[in-house]
């Protein structure tokens, strides 16, 4: 059971968005976080006003030393960890064929292995006290796909399935595993944060191509509101029964449920033949 009435909050990825807005209602309520960023001078302002209770850290996801310093200082500074909010990643845009090596590659390191190295960092002093909530930041790319995002569904369909096994593995330990998945929002994803490959293909042009234009046009004009977004993530963490799956937003929710019901599709059209790849014994 989680520390309610005064946990202590490690969030990656402050600077903007998701990470920032969550920060900053942790810090109001008056608990304890750990404001955390590539370039910390950018975080500073969350923290004034909250020298008590406010951690502010450099942190690279990608950096192993720099998650060690950040799970070391936290535990010195605080204690405990009660709560780490994976919130750390960004998107990039581009037709499967157009992706680049480095740039998908690079992707994966932030998006799935930092995510994966800072669980790991704090999960030692999660066992310890036999409490602790890993909040991992998918989207509702996690669970359905579109043209020219193709590698950032891979890094989220990823920290679904890790999230998931995780879950079913430190659930008796006292731990609790969310994975969010929100819809459009209001943050710098579809902004300044997102990476496109500079190689583009014709033949694309009428899929990836037009999702790539949909997807500046519609940056900033997003239906979710972060700050809403970041009190439902604590609403979820202090729940008694924190769920492994929570859709942000109207849209979320819509693609969710047409994604369930294309998968029955397919499931119940082929049914007679998936059965059929049993040996006939095992098919009874």
């Amino acid at each position: 059971m989680m520390n309610r009435d005064n946990p202590v909050w490690l969030i990656t990825g402050c600077s903007t968005g998701f990470g920032r807005e969550l920060a900053k209602l942790v810090l109001a309520r008056g608990w304890r976080a750990v404001v955390t960023a590539r370039d910390p001078s950018k975080v500073a302002d969350i923290a004034e006003g909250h020298a008590d209770n406010a951690l502010v850290l450099p942190l690279d996801v990608t950096q192993r030393d720099q998650i060690d310093a950040a799970v070391a200082q936290t535990t010195e500074r605080f204690g405990r960890i009660d709560v780490l909010v994976n919130n750390a990643g960004y998107g990039y845009l581009a037709a499967i064929e157009e992706g680049e090596d480095g740039a998908v590659r690079d992707m994966f390191e932030t998006n799935v292995f930092g995510l994966v190295d800072m669980t790991k960092a704090v999960l030692p002093q999660m066992r310890k006290q036999r409490s602790g909530v890993i909040v991992n930041v998918s989207s509702i790319g996690g669970l359905t796909s579109f043209a020219a995002t193709g590698y950032y569904h891979g890094t989220k369909y990823a920290v679904e399935g890790i999230s998931e096994s995780l879950a079913l593995e430190v659930k008796p330990l006292g731990i609790d595993v969310i994975v969010v998945e929100p819809g459009p929002f209001r943050t710098n994803w579809a902004g300044p944060s997102i990476k496109q490959s500079a190689v583009v293909i014709d033949d694309y042009a009428g899929t990836a191509g037009e999702r790539r234009k949909q997807t500046a046009a519609r940056s900033g004009n997003q239906a979710g509101d972060p700050v809403r977004a970041a009190q439902a993530i604590i609403d979820a963490a202090l729940s008694d029964a924190p769920p492994l799956h929570l859709l942000l937003g109207k849209a979320a929710l819509e693609l969710g449920r047409k994604k369930l019901d294309a998968l029955r599709k397919d499931f119940d059209t082929w049914e007679k033949t998936t059965l059929g790849a049993d040996y006939p014994e095992a098919a009874q």
